[in-house]
């Protein structure tokens, strides 16, 4: 599976943005996907998941609300739409794909077997 990621740039505070996750090599519609962020300096996070028939979304606590994680099997992408953003959210934004993780580890990124390559989102205040 690869992953192009895009989407990504400078908002100011308050503002929104859609990142996409574009995949080939596999359709999606039973993969598990989900986005990641990494700030200088600190750990990868989990963002937010989408399950393989999209069902299951999860989110981390502090993006509840604001994002949403949503897939198009047609074009095989997935989306999140950032909403309310704060500085705080600046980050490297990664999107990842697995085809075997369970339901209730998919926040662990190094579970997951695909990655793309980034995005840089930045939240000016």
């Amino acid at each position: 599976v690869q992953l192009q990621a895009c989407g990504g740039g400078l908002v100011q505070a308050g503002g929104s943005l859609r990142l996409s996750c574009a995949a080939s090599g596999r359709t999606i519609n039973r993969i598990v996907m989900g986005w990641f962020r990494q700030a200088p300096g600190k750990e990868r996070e989990f963002v937010a998941s989408i399950g393989r028939s999209g069902g299951r979304l999860s989110y981390r606590d502090s993006v509840k609300g604001r994002f949403t994680i949503s897939r198009d099997n047609d074009k095989n992408t997935v989306y999140l739409q950032m909403g309310s953003l704060k500085p705080e959210d600046t980050a490297v934004y990664y999107c990842a794909a697995d085809l075997d993780i369970s339901s209730t580890r998919d926040s662990d990124w190094r579970l997951y077997d695909y990655w793309g390559q980034g995005t840089q989102v930045t939240v000016s205040s």
